[in-house]
């Protein structure tokens, strides 16, 4: 079992193109299913965070391949931000 404080301690990782995406922010829950449905990984950071050019990776938990001891490797292709 894994705790919630647990995941976001550690770096998200894309296996398609091997880019870090940051560390989870944030999770989606589904109340009705009682699951997690996906992580929010912050898409920048520094200067261009502060004139809100930002948008979040929004992460399926069909997407995660592996959650290891300190990163978590995801599967995301197509455009990325």
């Amino acid at each position: 079992m894994i705790k919630i404080s647990d995941l976001r301690n550690r770096e998200v990782i894309n296996i398609v193109d091997g880019k870090r995406l940051g560390m989870i922010y944030d999770l989606e829950l589904d109340l009705e299913k009682g699951r997690i449905s996906a992580i929010i990984v912050p898409c920048s950071t520094g200067i261009f965070k502060i004139f809100g050019n930002d948008r979040d990776y929004i992460i399926p938990w069909e997407n995660i391949v592996k959650i290891g001891v300190d990163t978590i490797l995801v599967e995301l292709t197509g455009t990325v931000p």
